[in-house]
């Protein structure tokens, strides 16, 4: 199948996007962004017991936001069911026990990773305001339910934090399982199974943890003024650069580009991704809302508002944007302009107006059909197109604060093609290296008799 750009086509789909783009900019002028929780009190009271803090006057407060972070948490933890939905059904039938086995291994050791060194690395010091600037070495996490030395930016008192330390662990635990599920797609059907889990354990234990310090973890990033609410670049970006790099190295499936051109290789469930993007969805609301970091009504409601609209939106401006290039509606389009939508609101959930949610998830749809169609025409491989809609929707994502917020644009700019290009370097390194001395990829044979049978041994479905 070939595709044609012309003057036309450019122009309709530019009238999908521009009523809503110009429409926002009017509208600028709604309530300021919140704050991701809510202040501490200078004067807290310091609690000597767990016991004696349940009985002062703070403790509801603290049981509704931990309550409410642990909910998200598993909200998160639901997105990997969606993760491995949306890949299987995006690529062949023959794949699919691999697929999902990917899936089950990342999550797994994704918690474990982080555990016994991420989270430490990533949050160098449990004071507010502690700075390790580029790099911290990580450590396992503490043995033990001593609540009184153990909760998270609280100092040394329970009412002057949102959550405990093991709430706090749990819910960027799920974080971080998502930058590896995210080059699991790029990379799905041709894969060597081994190399991929050495990789994305090596990923989400040690590399993930870097780029997340330097704004999470107060480092120069944050120092800087960047924003990412929830994680456009520092878990989307991130995830999607490092699928590129992978995906180059990797090279494309047997048959995909010949010398008459682009092969479409079909997915096999359709209904299947469909419930995918459904569960990835669903989970976005833990993801933005729990990012919060409080139960705050307000703060909350407005999160929950701008994330749902633009995931919407990215799903209208995809399905008109490809109806229109491709000249059919279609499905796979529009499920990644609803992700791509997502995506591209989470860093500024918090700082953007609803109509401004609405404009970055239609042009975060629109883009994400470019983003794949380009990415085919310079055979890059990606079945599931995880590098469009995480990779450059993490970077438009990460623009939005300053183009529909109040975020300044240098600092975006710089912010996400630090996280990206390091990202990009390290999984190549990386990848490269798995290349050259145990391969990163399966047999022509292999390849063609699926996954499922060659790496282990029966197939997702029987007749």
């Amino acid at each position: 199948m070939r595709y044609t750009f012309n003057l036309k086509t450019m122009l309709l789909v530019a009238s999908v996007a521009m009523p809503l783009l110009f429409g926002n900019l009017i509208a600028q002028d709604a309530a300021p962004a919140p704050e991701a929780a809510p202040a501490a009190e200078a004067d807290a009271p310091a609690y000597a017991s767990y016991d004696e803090f349940k009985a002062g006057p703070e403790y509801i407060g603290f049981l509704a936001n931990n309550l409410w972070i642990m909910i998200a948490a598993a909200l998160v933890f639901l997105m990997h069911l969606g993760f491995a939905t949306v890949e299987s059904g995006l690529c062949q039938k023959k794949n699919t026990t691999n697929i999902l086995f990917k899936n089950v291994f990342i999550v797994c050791i994704g918690g474990l990773g982080y555990m016994f060194y991420g989270f430490n690395a990533m949050y160098p010091g449990w004071e507010m305001g502690v700075s390790k600037d580029f790099f911290a070495l990580g450590k396992p996490i503490a043995n033990g339910f001593d609540e009184a030395g153990l909760v998270a930016n609280m100092t040394t008192a329970y009412a002057t934090g949102p959550m405990t330390y093991w709430t706090d662990f749990f819910y960027q635990a799920m974080f971080a399982a998502t930058a590896a599920t995210i080059v699991s797609g790029a990379v799905a059907e041709r894969v060597k199974l081994s190399s991929f889990m050495i990789y994305s354990t090596i990923l989400v234990t040690f590399f993930y943890p870097i780029t997340g310090s330097w704004k999470w973890g107060y480092g120069w990033l944050n120092t800087a003024g960047f924003h990412d609410f929830a994680g456009s670049s520092l878990v989307h970006a991130f995830g999607g650069f490092a699928a590129l790099a992978a995906v180059i190295v990797l090279g494309p499936r047997t048959g995909k580009y010949t010398k008459d051109g682009l092969k479409p290789i079909l997915p096999h469930n359709m209904p299947l991704s469909t419930i995918g993007v459904m569960l990835l969805f669903l989970g976005w609301f833990g993801f933005n809302g729990g990012s919060v970091l409080s139960a705050d009504p307000q703060s909350v409601s407005r999160v929950f508002v701008t994330t749902a609209m633009a995931g919407f939106a990215g799903g209208i401006g995809a399905m008109l944007t490809s109806w229109i290039v491709l000249k059919k509606p279609d499905l796979s389009m529009t499920l990644n302009g609803m992700l791509a939508g997502l995506v591209g609101i989470t860093a500024g959930a918090d700082d953007i107006a609803p109509y401004g949610s609405v404009a970055v998830g239609a042009i975060a749809g629109l883009i994400v059909v470019f983003s794949v169609l380009f990415f085919d025409k310079i055979k890059i491989d990606d079945p599931v197109g995880a590098i469009s809609v995480h990779g450059v929707c993490g970077i438009f994502g990460t623009l939005a604060p300053a183009i529909f917020g109040t975020k300044s644009f240098g600092v975006q700019l710089m912010g996400t093609l630090s996280v990206s290009a390091f990202a990009f370097v390290a999984s190549f390194l990386l990848f490269f290296i798995l290349k050259l001395t145990i391969g990163v990829r399966v047999s022509k044979e292999e390849e063609s008799e699926g996954l499922d049978v060659a790496e282990h041994g029966a197939p997702a479905y029987y007749p």
